[in-house]
Parts: structure tokens; C-alpha cells; sequence
């Protein structure tokens, strides 16, 4: 797919963001199965929960688990974009994001291939950038774990629901992203995606407050393993 008209041009190379990726009606479907997902195949943490899908990243390989059928279709939607270039999707991470929740800065990591693509579905949010330090700080905690390290918001976008958002190159790299922790989102000028948005908006607008939303990561971990592995 040629993904020119898909550019975000105001920051860092690369991003893509499709608005409606997915109909509203996939969207339906997407949260219904997520809403029937047993409660104990959630992983709660204190700012949301999360589901992994396809198995769980570990440095030591991820021993592969088959996608159900209902989220495969999603995934094989994205891996016929060439999103992944040579590689394919073999992994999704669902959040659930309820208001007034969000997430630390942080980058993906080397576990994952360098690029991230997300299915926004439910409501909107809004993604914060920060320039990555290479501080001795981070390096103890870890490039792919959050930082609580405050740290300048260089640009936004705005994640609307049923969109796609693909972040890859120095994005992936060097900076950080992060959602607020909060009821509400004003709309600034340091968004740099309003003109691929599917809605209009003006700078100064409250968007509504936040309902809840669930985003599929979906991504390629090139070190899997179908051998059971002993962890330490």
C-alpha cells in the first residue's frame, strides 16, 4: 500500500495515521469479544489492564500461541498493508483504557521489530511524544519500561476511533510515547495529524471527556519459540 497521502508530515519520521481503518461495524465486533474475554486472562495493572494475544514477549523467545479466529482477521488486515515490510504480525497487546487512565513514557523495546501499529476502537485519546534520553537512569530501568522521569511533550496526535496508527523509524527509536492520565483532552497545536483526522476540529476545543477505549497493538516478535521455555 502506498501510504503517502497517510504521512504525518509535522513530526519525526515516520507516522501514518488511516481514520477509518475499520467500519463501525467491526469496531462492534472487536469490543463485544473483548467484553466476553474472561476475567482471568486479563493482566490488571494499576493504570489499566491489558490482554496479550499470540503469547507473552520474553527475551528469551515468545512461545507462540494461536490468535483466535475474531482478532486474526485484524491482524491479517494490517499484515496485507506490508506494514511490516518482510515480517508479519504475530503478536497483539489489548489495552483497556478507562477515564482518567493512561500510560508512562516509554518505547516498545527491542523484544518487538521497530514498528508499532495500533487499532484504536471505543473512543478517542491523545499520544504524547518525548525526546528519548540516554541517561543511566533509563538504561537501569530498561528502554522498554516506563519512565517516570519528566520529560518535554515535543508533539501529539490525536487517535480517533476506528483509526490506524503506525509509528516506525526514529519515532520507534528515539522518543518516547505516553498517554495523560486524565478526564479530558484540549485540543492544542501541538497535534500534528488534525489535517488526516475524519472529524474537524479547532485548536482550543475540549474534546468530550474520555469514555472507555481499547487499543490493539498490533506488531512482529522475531524471537519465537513452540518449545516450552524454562524462565529464571
Amino acid at each position: 500500500m502506498d501510504f503517502t497521502g497517510f504521512e504525518v508530515r509535522k513530526c519525526p519520521p515516520t507516522v501514518m495515521y488511516i481514520p477509518n481503518f475499520i467500519t463501525s461495524e467491526e469496531e462492534q465486533r472487536i469490543l463485544s469479544h473483548i467484553e466476553r474475554t474472561p476475567k482471568p486472562r486479563w493482566t490488571q495493572l494499576l493504570n489499566r489492564r491489558l490482554v496479550n494475544y499470540g503469547g507473552v514477549p520474553h527475551p528469551n523467545g515468545m512461545i507462540a500461541e494461536e490468535i483466535p479466529e475474531w482478532l486474526q482477521i485484524y491482524v491479517d488486515k494490517v499484515n496485507n498493508l506490508g506494514v511490516f515490510e518482510s515480517q508479519n504480525a504475530n503478536h497483539v497487546l489489548v489495552n483497556e483504557y478507562l477515564p482518567g487512565q493512561g500510560i508512562l513514557p516509554h518505547t516498545d523495546g527491542p523484544l518487538f521489530h521497530p514498528i508499532i501499529s495500533t487499532i484504536s476502537t471505543g473512543a478517542h485519546t491523545v499520544l504524547e511524544f518525548a525526546k528519548r534520553e540516554d541517561t543511566a537512569a533509563e538504561a537501569e530501568a530498561g528502554a522498554d519500561q516506563p519512565s517516570e522521569m519528566p520529560r518535554e511533550v515535543r508533539f501529539k496526535l490525536l487517535l480517533e476511533p476506528r483509526s490506524l496508527l503506525i509509528l516506525k523509524d526514529t519515532l520507534y527509536s528515539d522518543y518516547l510515547h505516553a498517554i495523560s492520565e486524565t478526564s479530558e483532552d484540549v485540543l492544542c497545536d501541538r497535534i500534528c495529524n488534525y489535517d488526516l483526522c475524519e472529524n474537524t476540529y479547532k485548536i482550543g476545543d475540549h474534546l468530550v471527556r474520555r469514555s472507555p477505549r481499547i487499543s490493539l497493538t498490533i506488531r512482529n516478535v522475531p524471537k519465537t519459540s513452540k518449545m516450552k521455555l524454562k524462565f529464571c
